[in-house]
């Protein structure tokens, strides 16, 4: 695994991989392939550019020439690049399911042209469904709800067709809702964090019983480095081990943090098709030596002294609308 290419990788996971694997003594390059989408951010790389070993690549993995070009000089490949956004998958369908099921099947079938030694796909729990009771284990049916989660279904299958078809050494990791810094103010914590940072109140759907795993983005990148190293090909490895938490539980959290109190809460209805529990059993990939280290004390003071030393990471408003109007609609979910 001499050379890496890591796509999307200057998004919010992908950058945290980067600074990882830019360190690790036997990769000796790491290229980033990047359409830097509004999710992507080439400041999120700051640290990385200063390495030698960093090639940055503005691009998109459906442009077959291009991914052609690339893939011959890796070995190995970790592919993040994808459309993460529920709301945004409910607004454009079409987009969802081309980057993330035509895109992946462009990269695949890259490397399989090219005989990579390792193919890791990144995914989500989001695929395995609700779960009112129980955890998902690796093996258990598909049941996606919602666009963005049926398109990432629909490329963890392609991935495992590579597997099984031309021998393509695929991995699929599925983790739990990751947070820390550089996530970009659509997801939940640092949604919240903005507004309550600059006194708005914050928005929780339903009765705010939304119960999800909330992982530290160090802890996943961990575990997909691990599975980069020793992951066996064919096999799926869900990534958790956070903390559970509801959102009304997660909501108290960051009022602690910031020294607030429920005034600055207000209820809506739900977002259709709002899963209301999401668990996955991980003692598979505990099996390969992963733990996580990230208590959620410290990784959300963490993440809160990052969005208040970077003001200038929080956009308000896009060409689609404004940014809390997208945001807050999937807040729980994404």
């Amino acid at each position: 695994m001499h050379k890496v290419l890591v796509t999307g990788g200057a998004g919010f996971i992908g950058s945290h991989l980067v600074d990882r694997l830019i360190q690790t003594d036997e990769i000796g390059q790491v290229t980033v392939l990047d359409s830097l989408t509004y999710a992507g951010d080439q400041r999120n790389l700051v640290a990385a550019m200063d390495s030698p070993k960093l090639q940055f690549v503005e691009g998109d993995i459906r442009d077959t020439d291009l991914v052609g070009d690339l893939m011959p000089s890796h070995s190995a490949v970790v592919h993040l690049a994808a459309e993460s956004h529920v709301d945004r998958s409910l607004r454009d369908v079409g987009n969802s399911v081309s980057t993330n099921v035509m895109g992946t099947q462009t990269l695949l079938d890259a490397a399989m042209r090219c005989g990579v030694q390792k193919f890791v796909h990144v995914s989500t729990d989001e695929v395995y469904g609700p779960m009112p009771t129980g955890s998902a284990r690796e093996g258990d049916p598909l049941r996606p709800t919602v666009p963005y989660a049926a398109s990432k279904a629909a490329s963890d299958l392609m991935a495992t067709s590579y597997f099984v078809s031309f021998g393509v050494p695929v991995c699929i990791t599925r983790s739990s809702n990751n947070y820390g810094p550089r996530q970009h103010p659509e997801k939940l914590i640092p949604l919240f964090l903005r507004k309550l940072l600059t006194g708005e109140p914050v928005t929780v759907h339903g009765h705010g019983q939304h119960l999800r795993n909330w992982l530290h983005v160090e802890d996943n990148c961990r575990a997909i480095e691990l599975v980069l190293r020793r992951g066996i090909p064919g096999q799926i490895y869900n990534i958790g081990g956070g903390t559970d938490l509801t959102t009304l539980e997660l909501t108290g959290r960051l009022l602690r943090i910031v020294g607030m109190d429920w005034d600055s809460v207000t209820t809506v209805a739900d977002r259709t098709a709002n899963d209301i529990r999401y668990s996955m059993d991980w003692s598979k990939i505990a099996e390969l030596g992963f733990q996580p280290r990230c208590d959620l004390a410290s990784g959300l003071a963490e993440t809160v002294h990052w969005y208040r030393g970077n003001v200038d990471r929080w956009p308000v408003a896009e060409a689609t609308g404004t940014l809390a109007d997208g945001a807050e609609l999937t807040a729980v979910g994404a």
